[in-house]
């Protein structure tokens, strides 16, 4: 190492990458499966300041209510935070409230014992949840002897016997490896669906991106045994020098004709399942929603670039895609999807009442709902669920309303983010 040096230059971060190749472009190898990762980790610059937009905003109560007038005309009564119902209808589901768990998939973070116990308390709990992409493409469907805790069926199952009648239900991502294995097919025939698909809580999620790192497909890091075993499926790189690989999948290519053709083919081929659609925060995610909904997407989701990955290249989370606040904004300046779903370091009910406000339905949980369930296997998903029903209940009260869909942009307001309309 010599003697120069480069004042205000990241210089460690240039000798970090002369010193270990193409590898520096990843976090360290050995953080996978331990380290969830999003937009907050990193030493690279953050385009949009050290809080993002929607962290800026405040949460707005009038000091005339007529919404609140009118819940206490109904009730009798004066209303309190606990008259808010927040039963939320979502894609063709009902869910106890406006919340939903993220799409996990193959990562180890989400493998083993831990994902069958969120699947578990996220169906006791009444929430929809969204079963990832490349899970039976490593992981095995369930029915050939693979590691029941690992395999897709495994999940569904864990959730669909904590689950309440007429409440919650079940999103199968698809992807490119996913669409190889016939994944939607062996779901949609699969007995242990026919619970779901019989009272229409199955949906099928078309994935057109995530949030972490738009424009590429899933990543994780494979030691040499797994490597061989599904190296015929997928993209393999020997980044690390180690013995260890990163495995790709393809991202798939899409044009609006594309994506109106494979929404007809899934409501054709796969009637009774409801059509979810997942988008990245592309530059014309606006655009997107639009098509999927007119071809008739029952729900599209919206990932913002806060949005948290097992695995992604650093340079992604840090500065690649839209924040989630300004796709919320380009999507009501368009006209938003009747049914928006957004994730993006949701964990906590102020955030969530702001992407409400901005037009969302349901707000999705990822890292809070992985750590959580870490925390306590058996229930800690649930008293996390818990917790943030109340900040909803209170938070919506506090405006003076009483319903989660009743809420709306005057609800939020930040000198900062100008193009939000302030109330009039």
């Amino acid at each position: 190492m010599s003697d120069l040096t480069a004042p205000g230059f990241p210089e460690e971060e240039v000798r970090r990458r002369a010193r270990a190749g193409a590898a520096a472009a990843f976090p360290p190898p050995g953080d996978y499966g331990r380290v969830l990762f999003g937009a907050e980790h990193g030493g690279g610059p953050r385009p949009y300041g050290a809080r993002d937009p929607l962290d800026t905003l405040r949460i707005t109560p009038p000091v005339l209510m007529p919404h609140r007038l009118a819940r206490l005309i109904d009730l009798g009564r004066e209303p309190d935070y606990r008259d808010v119902d927040l039963t939320t209808a979502m894609g063709g589901f009902t869910s106890a409230m406006p919340v939903y768990v993220s799409a996990l998939g193959s990562t180890r973070a989400a493998g083993g014992d831990l994902g069958t116990a969120l699947s578990r308390q996220a169906g006791a709990l009444g929430l929809p949840m969204v079963i990832g992409e490349n899970v039976v493409p490593v992981n095995g469907y369930g029915r050939q002897g693979e590691a029941a805790d690992r395999a897709l069926l495994g999940r569904l199952r864990a959730y669909t016997q904590e689950l309440p009648d007429g409440r919650g239900g079940v999103a199968v991502q698809q992807s490119t490896e996913d669409a190889d294995a016939e994944v939607w097919n062996l779901v949609y025939s699969d007995p242990a669906a026919l619970p779901l698909l019989a009272s229409g809580r199955l949906a099928f999620e078309l994935k057109l991106g995530q949030g972490a790192k738009p424009g590429l497909g899933g990543m994780t890091v494979l030691d040499p045994e797994e490597a061989a075993r599904i190296g015929d499926r997928y993209g393999l790189d020997d980044v690390f020098g180690d013995g260890r690989v990163l495995r790709s999948s393809t991202p798939g290519t899409f044009t609006a004709e594309i994506l109106r053709q494979q929404i007809r083919l899934m409501r054709n081929n796969f009637p009774r399942a409801r059509v979810w659609v997942k988008l990245h925060p592309g530059r014309d995610v606006a655009e997107a929603a639009r098509v999927a909904a007119e071809a008739g997407a029952d729900a599209v989701t919206v990932d913002g670039a806060e949005g948290g990955t097992g695995w992604a290249p650093e340079a992604f989370p840090a500065q690649v895609g839209l924040p989630l606040a300004e796709c919320l904004r380009r999507l009501a300046a368009a006209g938003p999807p009747p049914c928006l779903l957004v994730s993006g370091r949701m964990w906590e009910g102020g955030r969530a009442v702001k992407g409400l406000a901005l037009g969302a339905r349901a707000v999705g949980l990822g890292r809070a709902a992985l750590l959580a369930t870490a925390e306590d296997p058996r229930a800690g998903l649930i008293r996390f669920a818990e917790c943030l029903a109340l900040e909803l209940r209170m938070l919506i009260s506090a405006l003076g309303k009483y319903t989660p869909e009743a809420l709306d942009r005057d609800d939020v307001w930040s000198p900062d983010f100008p193009a939000i309309p302030s109330a009039g």
